[in-house]
């Protein structure tokens, strides 16, 4: 009989903490069921977003970066439109000044995408110069790899950060 009993006994245990400690509903007093009047939510806001000036990138609006092919520092076709809107802004703001910072994906040496990065600057200050931008208003400077966007390792990432950001400086 009291093998019998140490068999059931903790099975016992079990189901009386189990009905003991099971699911309770607790009724809610007034003081919980009043209704929530919005006092702590504070004035209303508008979801407008508002303008900071940025467009894309470090790049100051309304300019756009320039995009280059890797291991490339030719302007290429379809940034042609860019860096036009760019010009445009800057023949009609004569007394903005830019810095224009070559940007490199974070293949290859930091010496290589440092070279690489200043190489992207310089054609899209000639470029820009060409297209009437005074060569004063302008400096380079690369980063190279070292202010990315994107640190994935996959071809999009790379892409963003093969850039050349046009910023205003004071």
């Amino acid at each position: 009989m009291f093998a019998n009993l140490r068999a059931i006994l903790p099975a016992l245990i079990c189901v009386s903490v189990l009905t003991l400690s099971g699911c309770g509903s607790k009724k809610a007093d007034d003081s919980e069921m009043k209704a929530d009047k919005g006092d702590a939510m504070g004035a209303e806001e508008s979801l407008e977003s508002k303008s900071l000036g940025i467009m894309e990138g470090r790049t100051s609006g309304p300019m756009l970066p320039v995009y280059f092919d890797f291991d490339s520092s030719d302007i290429r076709g379809d940034q042609v439109s860019r860096i036009q809107v760019n010009a445009d802004f800057l023949n009609k703001s004569a007394g903005v000044n830019i810095r224009i910072e070559g940007n490199c994906d974070p293949r290859g040496t930091n010496e290589y995408n440092m070279a690489l990065g200043e190489r992207r600057a310089l054609a899209a200050k000639k470029y820009l110069s060409n297209l009437g931008v005074g060569e004063a208003r302008m400096t380079t400077v690369s980063y190279g790899e070292e202010k990315m966007l994107l640190h994935g390792h996959d071809e999009l990432s790379w892409a963003q950060n093969r850039r050349d950001d046009f910023v205003i400086v004071e």
